[in-house]
Protein backbone atom coordinates (compact mmCIF):
# COMPACT_ATOMS: atom_id res chain seq x y z
CA UNK A 1 0.00 0.00 0.00
CA UNK A 2 1.44 3.22 -1.12
CA UNK A 3 0.69 6.28 0.82
CA UNK A 4 -0.23 10.06 -0.66
CA UNK A 5 0.82 13.31 0.69
CA UNK A 6 -1.58 16.25 -0.20
CA UNK A 7 -0.08 19.51 0.51
CA UNK A 8 -2.31 22.92 0.60
CA UNK A 9 -0.61 25.93 -0.26
CA UNK A 10 -2.50 29.15 1.65
CA UNK A 11 -0.80 31.77 -0.12
CA UNK A 12 -2.16 30.52 -3.64
CA UNK A 13 -4.53 27.91 -4.21
CA UNK A 14 -2.81 25.01 -5.36
CA UNK A 15 -3.59 21.38 -4.70
CA UNK A 16 -0.53 19.28 -5.46
CA UNK A 17 -1.17 15.85 -5.41
CA UNK A 18 1.62 14.06 -5.20
CA UNK A 19 4.37 11.93 -3.70
CA UNK A 20 6.25 15.54 -3.15
CA UNK A 21 3.69 18.66 -2.02
CA UNK A 22 6.04 20.76 -0.31
CA UNK A 23 6.32 24.77 -1.27
CA UNK A 24 9.31 26.25 -1.06
CA UNK A 25 7.75 29.66 -0.08
CA UNK A 26 7.38 30.94 3.67
CA UNK A 27 3.35 30.55 3.09
CA UNK A 28 1.77 28.03 5.72
CA UNK A 29 1.50 24.32 4.56
CA UNK A 30 -0.96 21.68 5.32
CA UNK A 31 -0.29 18.16 5.16
CA UNK A 32 -3.19 15.22 4.31
CA UNK A 33 -1.42 11.36 3.64
CA UNK A 34 -2.98 8.90 2.27
CA UNK A 35 -2.09 5.23 2.39
CA UNK A 36 -0.72 3.40 -0.69
CA UNK A 37 1.22 0.39 -0.58
CA UNK A 38 5.20 1.38 -0.87
CA UNK A 39 6.66 -1.42 -3.13
CA UNK A 40 10.21 -0.79 -1.61
CA UNK A 41 10.11 0.29 2.05
CA UNK A 42 12.10 1.63 4.42
CA UNK A 43 12.55 0.23 7.95
CA UNK A 44 13.78 3.58 10.22
CA UNK A 45 14.22 6.98 9.04
CA UNK A 46 15.91 10.16 10.90
CA UNK A 47 16.94 13.81 10.19
CA UNK A 48 19.38 14.70 12.64
CA UNK A 49 18.97 17.69 14.20
CA UNK A 50 15.04 17.40 13.23
CA UNK A 51 11.95 16.19 13.88
CA UNK A 52 9.91 14.11 11.06
CA UNK A 53 6.19 15.74 10.49
CA UNK A 54 4.35 12.82 10.68
CA UNK A 55 6.18 10.21 12.99
CA UNK A 56 7.89 8.03 10.41
CA UNK A 57 5.93 4.80 8.79
CA UNK A 58 7.42 2.82 5.95
CA UNK A 59 3.98 3.62 4.12
CA UNK A 60 4.52 7.19 4.64
CA UNK A 61 6.88 9.00 2.20
CA UNK A 62 6.24 12.68 2.05
CA UNK A 63 7.88 14.23 5.64
CA UNK A 64 8.26 17.74 6.86
CA UNK A 65 11.28 19.00 9.19
CA UNK A 66 11.27 22.14 10.98
CA UNK A 67 15.14 23.74 12.08
CA UNK A 68 16.27 26.64 13.45
CA UNK A 69 17.62 28.90 10.77
CA UNK A 70 21.18 28.77 12.34
CA UNK A 71 21.04 24.98 11.20
CA UNK A 72 23.43 24.84 7.67
CA UNK A 73 23.35 21.17 7.57
CA UNK A 74 21.35 17.97 8.51
CA UNK A 75 22.42 14.36 8.47
CA UNK A 76 19.54 11.80 7.03
CA UNK A 77 20.27 8.53 7.99
CA UNK A 78 17.92 5.56 6.21
CA UNK A 79 17.86 1.74 6.55
CA UNK A 80 15.45 -0.13 3.96
CA UNK A 81 13.37 -3.21 4.85
CA UNK A 82 15.20 -5.66 2.83
CA UNK A 83 19.17 -5.52 3.66
CA UNK A 84 19.37 -6.68 0.14
CA UNK A 85 17.85 -3.36 -1.21
CA UNK A 86 19.75 -0.25 -2.10
CA UNK A 87 19.74 3.10 -1.41
CA UNK A 88 20.61 6.84 -2.73
CA UNK A 89 20.00 10.06 -1.03
CA UNK A 90 19.98 13.05 -3.15
CA UNK A 91 21.43 11.18 -6.13
CA UNK A 92 23.99 9.86 -4.20
CA UNK A 93 24.39 6.48 -3.41
CA UNK A 94 24.59 5.58 0.50
CA UNK A 95 24.89 2.14 2.81
CA UNK A 96 21.98 1.54 4.66
CA UNK A 97 21.91 2.89 8.02
CA UNK A 98 24.62 5.41 7.55
CA UNK A 99 24.06 9.05 8.11
CA UNK A 100 24.15 10.95 5.00
CA UNK A 101 25.07 14.94 5.69
CA UNK A 102 22.91 17.16 3.45
CA UNK A 103 23.88 21.02 3.28
CA UNK A 104 20.71 23.21 3.66
CA UNK A 105 19.74 26.11 1.20
CA UNK A 106 21.09 29.53 2.79
CA UNK A 107 18.85 31.04 -0.04
CA UNK A 108 15.67 29.75 0.39
CA UNK A 109 14.12 28.65 3.22
CA UNK A 110 13.26 25.27 2.65
CA UNK A 111 15.30 22.28 1.19
CA UNK A 112 14.54 18.94 -0.75
CA UNK A 113 15.74 15.15 0.43
CA UNK A 114 14.58 12.57 -2.04
CA UNK A 115 15.50 8.83 -1.00
CA UNK A 116 15.26 6.45 -3.56
CA UNK A 117 14.99 2.86 -2.70
CA UNK A 118 15.70 0.27 -5.17
CA UNK A 119 15.07 -3.59 -4.80
CA UNK A 120 17.60 -6.21 -6.58
CA UNK A 121 14.18 -6.67 -8.99
CA UNK A 122 14.56 -3.37 -10.09
CA UNK A 123 11.59 -2.08 -8.11
CA UNK A 124 11.70 1.50 -6.49
CA UNK A 125 10.21 3.60 -3.93
CA UNK A 126 11.01 7.21 -3.47
CA UNK A 127 10.56 9.26 0.62
CA UNK A 128 10.80 12.92 0.09
CA UNK A 129 11.69 15.36 3.01
CA UNK A 130 11.02 18.53 2.88
CA UNK A 131 13.27 20.75 5.69
CA UNK A 132 12.16 23.88 6.62
CA UNK A 133 14.08 26.50 8.49
CA UNK A 134 11.88 28.33 11.12
CA UNK A 135 12.68 31.47 12.74
CA UNK A 136 13.16 32.34 16.27
CA UNK A 137 13.50 36.14 16.49
CA UNK A 138 10.84 39.09 16.72
CA UNK A 139 10.88 41.41 14.51
CA UNK A 140 8.95 44.23 15.93
CA UNK A 141 8.19 44.51 19.80
CA UNK A 142 6.73 47.77 21.37
CA UNK A 143 5.36 48.73 25.24
CA UNK A 144 2.61 51.13 25.40
CA UNK A 145 3.12 53.53 26.86
CA UNK A 146 5.65 55.11 26.82
CA UNK A 147 5.33 53.41 23.24
CA UNK A 148 9.48 52.87 21.90
CA UNK A 149 12.11 51.32 23.82
CA UNK A 150 15.18 53.98 24.25
CA UNK A 151 18.25 54.63 21.98
CA UNK A 152 18.70 52.66 19.47
CA UNK A 153 15.33 51.04 20.01
CA UNK A 154 14.25 47.75 19.49
CA UNK A 155 16.99 45.41 17.61
CA UNK A 156 15.61 41.78 17.15
CA UNK A 157 18.90 40.42 18.67
CA UNK A 158 19.24 42.47 21.56
CA UNK A 159 16.67 40.57 23.99
CA UNK A 160 17.17 42.69 27.11
CA UNK A 161 14.80 45.91 27.11
CA UNK A 162 13.89 48.48 30.24
CA UNK A 163 10.93 50.90 29.91
CA UNK A 164 10.44 53.62 32.81
CA UNK A 165 6.68 54.47 33.01
CA UNK A 166 4.83 57.03 35.43
CA UNK A 167 3.87 55.79 38.86
CA UNK A 168 0.34 56.97 37.85
CA UNK A 169 0.52 53.78 35.04
CA UNK A 170 -0.94 50.75 36.45
CA UNK A 171 -0.55 48.78 32.74
CA UNK A 172 1.08 48.78 29.70
CA UNK A 173 0.60 46.87 26.31
CA UNK A 174 2.81 44.73 24.74
CA UNK A 175 2.85 43.94 21.36
CA UNK A 176 5.44 41.28 19.72
CA UNK A 177 5.60 39.97 15.88
CA UNK A 178 7.53 37.23 15.00
CA UNK A 179 10.02 37.28 12.43
CA UNK A 180 8.15 33.71 11.27
CA UNK A 181 4.89 32.99 11.38
CA UNK A 182 5.89 29.17 12.15
CA UNK A 183 7.37 29.90 15.25
CA UNK A 184 5.85 29.66 18.52
CA UNK A 185 5.42 32.62 20.96
CA UNK A 186 4.82 32.11 24.80
CA UNK A 187 5.33 33.39 28.10
CA UNK A 188 3.53 37.13 28.46
CA UNK A 189 2.38 37.12 24.83
CA UNK A 190 1.23 34.13 23.15
CA UNK A 191 0.76 33.23 19.70
CA UNK A 192 1.00 29.96 18.62
CA UNK A 193 2.40 28.64 14.79
CA UNK A 194 0.41 30.33 12.12
CA UNK A 195 -0.13 33.73 14.24
CA UNK A 196 2.44 36.65 13.04
CA UNK A 197 1.85 38.54 16.30
CA UNK A 198 0.44 38.83 19.36
CA UNK A 199 -0.44 41.13 22.05
CA UNK A 200 -1.19 41.31 26.02
CA UNK A 201 -2.17 43.87 28.82
CA UNK A 202 0.17 43.60 31.43
CA UNK A 203 -0.57 44.48 34.92
CA UNK A 204 2.33 46.16 36.49
CA UNK A 205 3.22 45.90 40.44
CA UNK A 206 3.19 48.57 42.53
CA UNK A 207 4.74 52.39 42.26
CA UNK A 208 8.52 51.68 42.59
CA UNK A 209 8.33 48.22 41.80
CA UNK A 210 9.87 46.58 38.58
CA UNK A 211 7.46 44.04 36.54
CA UNK A 212 9.23 41.80 34.38
CA UNK A 213 7.67 40.87 31.00
CA UNK A 214 8.85 37.79 29.22
CA UNK A 215 8.32 36.56 25.63
CA UNK A 216 9.68 33.22 25.01
CA UNK A 217 10.15 32.15 20.71
CA UNK A 218 10.94 28.65 20.17
CA UNK A 219 10.97 26.76 16.64
CA UNK A 220 11.73 23.09 16.75
CA UNK A 221 15.22 21.35 16.89
CA UNK A 222 16.78 24.92 18.71
CA UNK A 223 17.16 26.46 21.75
CA UNK A 224 14.05 28.54 22.11
CA UNK A 225 15.01 32.73 22.71
CA UNK A 226 13.39 34.90 25.37
CA UNK A 227 13.10 38.62 25.58
CA UNK A 228 12.53 40.31 28.53
CA UNK A 229 11.10 43.68 29.31
CA UNK A 230 11.81 45.12 32.83
CA UNK A 231 8.43 48.06 33.11
CA UNK A 232 9.80 50.13 35.82
CA UNK A 233 6.87 52.03 37.47
CA UNK A 234 8.29 55.29 38.99
CA UNK A 235 7.75 55.12 43.00
CA UNK A 236 4.85 57.84 43.95
CA UNK A 237 6.81 61.34 44.03
CA UNK A 238 7.86 62.52 47.32
CA UNK A 239 7.78 66.44 45.68
CA UNK A 240 6.00 68.03 47.60
CA UNK A 241 7.40 71.54 46.74
CA UNK A 242 5.75 74.67 45.24
CA UNK A 243 7.33 76.19 42.64
CA UNK A 244 5.37 79.63 42.89
CA UNK A 245 3.84 81.38 45.84
CA UNK A 246 2.51 85.20 45.85
CA UNK A 247 0.32 87.29 48.25
CA UNK A 248 -1.59 89.91 46.60
CA UNK A 249 -1.62 92.33 48.11
CA UNK A 250 1.24 93.30 47.63
CA UNK A 251 1.78 90.94 45.01
CA UNK A 252 5.62 89.79 46.01
CA UNK A 253 7.67 88.53 48.87
CA UNK A 254 10.76 90.80 49.76
CA UNK A 255 14.02 89.77 48.42
CA UNK A 256 15.35 87.58 47.89
CA UNK A 257 11.58 86.59 46.87
CA UNK A 258 10.38 82.98 46.46
CA UNK A 259 12.54 80.14 46.96
CA UNK A 260 10.70 76.58 47.14
CA UNK A 261 12.97 75.15 49.84
CA UNK A 262 12.21 78.60 52.01
CA UNK A 263 8.84 77.51 54.03
CA UNK A 264 8.16 80.39 56.05
CA UNK A 265 7.39 83.79 54.39
CA UNK A 266 6.65 87.39 55.98
CA UNK A 267 5.00 90.10 54.17
CA UNK A 268 3.35 93.40 55.50
CA UNK A 269 -0.04 95.37 53.79
CA UNK A 270 -1.47 98.53 54.57
CA UNK A 271 -3.82 98.97 58.02
CA UNK A 272 -6.90 99.34 55.69
CA UNK A 273 -6.13 96.32 53.91
CA UNK A 274 -8.42 93.53 55.26
CA UNK A 275 -7.96 90.48 53.19
CA UNK A 276 -5.34 88.98 50.69
CA UNK A 277 -5.43 86.64 47.79
CA UNK A 278 -3.08 83.75 47.85
CA UNK A 279 -2.04 81.79 45.17
CA UNK A 280 0.51 78.43 44.58
CA UNK A 281 1.47 76.45 41.67
CA UNK A 282 2.87 72.39 42.69
CA UNK A 283 5.64 71.93 41.57
CA UNK A 284 4.40 68.25 41.16
CA UNK A 285 0.99 68.16 39.54
CA UNK A 286 0.29 64.77 40.89
CA UNK A 287 0.58 66.55 44.78
CA UNK A 288 -2.90 67.50 46.88
CA UNK A 289 -2.15 71.12 47.95
CA UNK A 290 -4.80 73.54 50.73
CA UNK A 291 -4.83 76.47 50.63
CA UNK A 292 -6.03 77.65 53.93
CA UNK A 293 -9.45 75.44 53.48
CA UNK A 294 -9.27 75.43 49.29
CA UNK A 295 -8.20 72.28 48.25
CA UNK A 296 -6.43 71.74 45.13
CA UNK A 297 -6.42 67.92 43.65
CA UNK A 298 -3.66 66.18 42.26
CA UNK A 299 -3.89 67.03 38.12
CA UNK A 300 -4.23 70.41 38.71
CA UNK A 301 -1.50 72.86 38.63
CA UNK A 302 -2.20 75.78 40.98
CA UNK A 303 -4.98 76.99 42.94
CA UNK A 304 -5.90 80.34 44.85
CA UNK A 305 -7.66 81.25 48.04
CA UNK A 306 -9.15 84.66 47.45
CA UNK A 307 -10.44 87.29 50.16
CA UNK A 308 -8.85 85.63 53.05
CA UNK A 309 -9.94 87.76 55.90
CA UNK A 310 -7.08 89.25 57.70
CA UNK A 311 -7.16 89.83 61.63
CA UNK A 312 -7.35 93.85 62.99
CA UNK A 313 -4.54 96.37 62.36
CA UNK A 314 -1.50 95.79 63.75
CA UNK A 315 -2.32 92.07 64.04
CA UNK A 316 -0.59 89.28 62.04
CA UNK A 317 -2.50 86.61 60.78
CA UNK A 318 -0.94 83.19 59.24
CA UNK A 319 -1.68 81.43 56.44
CA UNK A 320 -1.06 77.81 55.57
CA UNK A 321 -0.58 76.29 52.38
CA UNK A 322 0.07 72.83 52.66
CA UNK A 323 1.22 70.53 50.33
CA UNK A 324 1.20 66.69 50.28
CA UNK A 325 3.17 64.46 47.72
CA UNK A 326 1.50 61.11 46.33
CA UNK A 327 3.64 59.04 48.43
CA UNK A 328 1.61 60.90 51.32
CA UNK A 329 4.50 62.95 52.90
CA UNK A 330 3.43 66.73 54.03
CA UNK A 331 5.28 70.03 53.19
CA UNK A 332 3.84 73.40 55.21
CA UNK A 333 4.23 76.61 53.74
CA UNK A 334 3.85 79.55 56.00
CA UNK A 335 2.84 83.08 55.41
CA UNK A 336 2.49 86.07 57.76
CA UNK A 337 0.62 88.95 56.56
CA UNK A 338 1.36 91.83 59.21
CA UNK A 339 -1.26 94.16 59.06
CA UNK A 340 0.28 97.30 59.96
CA UNK A 341 -1.00 99.63 63.26
CA UNK A 342 -3.98 101.94 62.05
CA UNK A 343 -2.69 105.47 62.61
CA UNK A 344 -6.68 106.50 63.23
CA UNK A 345 -6.81 109.13 66.63
CA UNK A 346 -9.88 110.55 65.05
CA UNK A 347 -12.96 110.33 66.98
CA UNK A 348 -16.41 109.67 64.45
CA UNK A 349 -19.03 110.72 67.13
CA UNK A 350 -19.05 113.37 70.20
CA UNK A 351 -21.74 114.83 71.86
CA UNK A 352 -22.61 116.96 75.43
CA UNK A 353 -25.57 116.65 77.27
CA UNK A 354 -26.85 118.33 80.33
CA UNK A 355 -30.41 116.87 82.38
CA UNK A 356 -30.48 114.19 79.43
CA UNK A 357 -30.70 116.49 76.82
CA UNK A 358 -28.23 117.16 73.98
CA UNK A 359 -26.56 119.99 74.07
CA UNK A 360 -25.01 121.63 70.62
CA UNK A 361 -21.32 121.72 69.85
CA UNK A 362 -20.05 124.97 68.15
CA UNK A 363 -19.15 124.36 65.35
CA UNK A 364 -21.09 121.36 64.99
CA UNK A 365 -18.84 117.98 64.91
CA UNK A 366 -16.69 117.07 62.64
CA UNK A 367 -13.49 114.21 63.04
CA UNK A 368 -11.07 116.92 61.73
CA UNK A 369 -12.15 119.61 64.07
CA UNK A 370 -10.52 119.40 67.88
CA UNK A 371 -11.98 122.41 69.41
CA UNK A 372 -15.69 122.96 70.33
CA UNK A 373 -17.86 125.24 72.71
CA UNK A 374 -20.85 124.48 74.46
CA UNK A 375 -23.20 126.89 75.97
CA UNK A 376 -25.29 125.54 78.90
CA UNK A 377 -28.06 127.19 81.28
CA UNK A 378 -26.40 128.60 84.22
CA UNK A 379 -28.66 126.07 86.29
CA UNK A 380 -27.39 123.21 85.05
CA UNK A 381 -24.33 121.97 87.11
CA UNK A 382 -22.96 119.08 85.38
CA UNK A 383 -22.58 117.75 81.96
CA UNK A 384 -21.82 114.15 80.54
CA UNK A 385 -19.77 113.81 77.46
CA UNK A 386 -19.69 111.19 75.11
CA UNK A 387 -17.04 109.94 72.32
CA UNK A 388 -16.77 106.99 69.70
CA UNK A 389 -13.24 106.26 68.25
CA UNK A 390 -12.56 105.80 64.46
CA UNK A 391 -11.02 103.15 64.80
CA UNK A 392 -11.73 100.87 68.00
CA UNK A 393 -8.01 100.14 67.95
CA UNK A 394 -7.17 103.24 69.43
CA UNK A 395 -6.66 104.17 73.28
CA UNK A 396 -9.52 107.16 74.50
CA UNK A 397 -9.02 109.25 77.63
CA UNK A 398 -12.00 111.14 78.15
CA UNK A 399 -10.84 113.56 81.02
CA UNK A 400 -9.92 110.44 83.54
CA UNK A 401 -11.83 107.97 81.93
CA UNK A 402 -9.45 105.88 80.36
CA UNK A 403 -11.51 104.05 77.05
CA UNK A 404 -8.61 100.94 75.87
CA UNK A 405 -7.91 99.49 72.62
CA UNK A 406 -10.78 97.44 71.59
CA UNK A 407 -13.73 98.94 72.92
CA UNK A 408 -15.16 101.73 70.60
CA UNK A 409 -16.65 104.32 73.01
CA UNK A 410 -17.31 105.74 76.35
CA UNK A 411 -18.70 108.73 78.54
CA UNK A 412 -17.81 111.03 81.33
CA UNK A 413 -19.37 113.10 83.85
CA UNK A 414 -17.57 116.39 84.48
CA UNK A 415 -19.14 118.95 87.27
CA UNK A 416 -19.43 122.78 85.89
CA UNK A 417 -18.11 125.59 87.73
CA UNK A 418 -19.62 128.21 89.27
CA UNK A 419 -22.36 130.46 87.60
CA UNK A 420 -20.88 132.24 84.44
CA UNK A 421 -17.68 130.20 84.84
CA UNK A 422 -15.70 128.14 81.77
CA UNK A 423 -15.01 124.35 82.59
CA UNK A 424 -12.48 122.66 79.98
CA UNK A 425 -13.14 119.25 78.95
CA UNK A 426 -10.32 117.16 77.45
CA UNK A 427 -10.34 114.31 75.15
CA UNK A 428 -7.24 112.26 73.72
CA UNK A 429 -7.22 109.69 71.58
CA UNK A 430 -3.65 107.88 70.76
CA UNK A 431 -3.97 105.65 67.48
CA UNK A 432 -2.52 101.94 67.24
CA UNK A 433 0.59 102.70 65.85
CA UNK A 434 1.36 105.38 68.91
CA UNK A 435 2.90 108.82 68.34
CA UNK A 436 1.39 111.97 70.09
CA UNK A 437 -2.53 111.89 70.59
CA UNK A 438 -5.02 113.81 69.14
CA UNK A 439 -6.68 116.04 71.65
CA UNK A 440 -10.00 117.37 71.06
CA UNK A 441 -11.26 120.30 73.66
CA UNK A 442 -14.73 121.31 74.77
CA UNK A 443 -15.35 124.33 76.60
CA UNK A 444 -18.13 124.30 78.64
CA UNK A 445 -19.61 127.96 79.65
CA UNK A 446 -22.01 127.90 82.33
CA UNK A 447 -24.72 130.73 81.79
CA UNK A 448 -23.86 134.00 84.44
CA UNK A 449 -26.91 134.61 87.02
CA UNK A 450 -29.52 136.68 86.56
CA UNK A 451 -30.82 136.48 89.87
CA UNK A 452 -30.92 140.30 90.90
CA UNK A 453 -32.82 139.59 94.22
CA UNK A 454 -32.06 139.87 97.63
CA UNK A 455 -32.78 137.13 100.13
CA UNK A 456 -33.24 139.23 102.93
CA UNK A 457 -33.07 142.86 104.25
CA UNK A 458 -33.38 144.38 107.90
CA UNK A 459 -33.35 148.34 108.95
CA UNK A 460 -32.51 148.43 112.87
CA UNK A 461 -32.09 151.54 114.73
CA UNK A 462 -30.11 151.90 118.17
CA UNK A 463 -29.50 147.85 117.38
CA UNK A 464 -33.25 147.40 117.18
CA UNK A 465 -34.89 145.61 114.46
CA UNK A 466 -37.32 148.34 112.74
CA UNK A 467 -40.18 146.24 111.24
CA UNK A 468 -40.41 146.62 107.15
CA UNK A 469 -44.10 147.85 105.65
CA UNK A 470 -45.00 146.06 104.09
CA UNK A 471 -42.88 142.54 105.10
CA UNK A 472 -39.92 142.06 103.11
CA UNK A 473 -40.59 139.96 100.23
CA UNK A 474 -37.53 139.36 97.54
CA UNK A 475 -40.37 140.66 94.79
CA UNK A 476 -41.38 143.99 96.56
CA UNK A 477 -39.08 146.60 95.98
CA UNK A 478 -40.32 149.54 98.17
CA UNK A 479 -41.05 149.67 101.99
CA UNK A 480 -41.03 152.02 104.48
CA UNK A 481 -40.00 152.55 108.41
CA UNK A 482 -41.13 154.91 111.09
CA UNK A 483 -38.62 155.66 113.73
CA UNK A 484 -39.12 157.72 116.77
CA UNK A 485 -37.80 161.55 116.51
CA UNK A 486 -34.63 160.73 118.63
CA UNK A 487 -33.65 158.74 115.99
CA UNK A 488 -31.22 160.11 113.79
CA UNK A 489 -29.30 157.08 112.24
CA UNK A 490 -30.40 153.57 111.07
CA UNK A 491 -28.02 150.94 109.87
CA UNK A 492 -29.40 148.73 106.63
CA UNK A 493 -28.04 145.39 106.17
CA UNK A 494 -29.21 142.78 102.65
CA UNK A 495 -28.65 139.43 101.37
CA UNK A 496 -28.13 138.60 97.94
CA UNK A 497 -29.94 135.69 96.67
CA UNK A 498 -26.89 134.81 94.54
CA UNK A 499 -24.03 135.81 96.13
CA UNK A 500 -22.39 136.39 92.38
CA UNK A 501 -24.33 139.07 92.55
CA UNK A 502 -22.99 142.92 92.95
CA UNK A 503 -25.13 145.10 95.89
CA UNK A 504 -24.63 148.41 96.74
CA UNK A 505 -26.40 150.04 99.64
CA UNK A 506 -25.96 153.54 99.80
CA UNK A 507 -22.11 154.16 99.50
CA UNK A 508 -21.34 150.76 100.50
CA UNK A 509 -20.57 148.34 98.00
CA UNK A 510 -20.98 144.94 98.51
CA UNK A 511 -19.16 142.37 95.72
CA UNK A 512 -19.44 139.33 94.38
CA UNK A 513 -18.96 136.11 96.02
CA UNK A 514 -20.13 137.84 99.49
CA UNK A 515 -23.90 137.07 100.36
CA UNK A 516 -24.35 139.84 102.14
CA UNK A 517 -23.75 143.26 103.31
CA UNK A 518 -24.46 146.44 105.79
CA UNK A 519 -24.62 149.84 105.64
CA UNK A 520 -24.08 151.28 108.99
CA UNK A 521 -25.38 154.66 110.56
CA UNK A 522 -27.23 156.15 107.45
CA UNK A 523 -28.07 159.69 108.92
CA UNK A 524 -31.85 160.64 108.58
CA UNK A 525 -33.21 163.63 107.83
CA UNK A 526 -34.71 165.85 110.99
CA UNK A 527 -37.63 164.92 112.73
CA UNK A 528 -40.81 164.87 110.35
CA UNK A 529 -38.68 164.54 107.38
CA UNK A 530 -38.26 161.41 105.14
CA UNK A 531 -34.72 159.75 104.21
CA UNK A 532 -34.49 157.41 101.65
CA UNK A 533 -32.18 154.46 101.28
CA UNK A 534 -31.69 152.92 97.61
CA UNK A 535 -30.25 149.20 97.87
CA UNK A 536 -28.87 148.29 93.92
CA UNK A 537 -28.30 144.59 92.67
CA UNK A 538 -26.58 143.68 89.65
CA UNK A 539 -26.88 140.20 88.57
CA UNK A 540 -24.03 138.41 87.61
CA UNK A 541 -25.07 138.26 83.90
CA UNK A 542 -24.94 142.27 84.35
CA UNK A 543 -27.55 144.50 82.99
CA UNK A 544 -29.68 147.14 84.73
CA UNK A 545 -29.94 146.89 88.60
CA UNK A 546 -32.86 146.50 90.80
CA UNK A 547 -33.60 148.92 93.11
CA UNK A 548 -34.94 148.17 96.16
CA UNK A 549 -36.26 151.26 98.42
CA UNK A 550 -36.57 151.90 102.01
CA UNK A 551 -38.34 155.24 103.06
CA UNK A 552 -37.69 155.84 106.32
CA UNK A 553 -39.91 158.21 108.35
CA UNK A 554 -38.40 159.67 111.38
CA UNK A 555 -41.66 161.12 113.53
CA UNK A 556 -41.50 164.87 114.41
Amino acid sequence: MKYILTMTRFCHTVLLVAIIGFSATSCQDSVSVSENTVEVPLSSLTVTPGTLQPAFSSNTTSYLVEVSTTVSTVTVTATPRDSSTTLSINGIDTNPGQGRPITLSSSQPTTTITIVVTSQNGLESTYDILVRKVDNTLSALSVTPPGAFPAPGFVPSTLTYQVDVASSINSVTVVATKADPHAVMSGSVTAGAGSTAGQAIIPLNGPGQPTVVSITVAVPNSEAKTYTITVQRAALSSNNNLSALTVTPPGSFPPPGFIPSTLNYTVNVATNVNRVDVTATKSDINAVMAIGSVIVPAGTASGSALNIPLDGPGSPTTISIVVTAQNGSPKTYSVTVNRAASTDDTLSALTVAANSLGQPLVPGFSASTVDYTVNVASAVTEVIVSATKSDRSAVMLIGSLSVPAGTSSGQATFPLGGLGTQTVVSISVTAQSGGAPKTYTIRVNRAASTDDTLSALTVTANSIEQPLVPSFSAITLGYSVSVESIVDQVTVSATKSDLNAVMAIGSVTVPAGTASGSAPNIPLSGPGTPTVVSIFVTAQSGGVPKIYTIIVNRAL
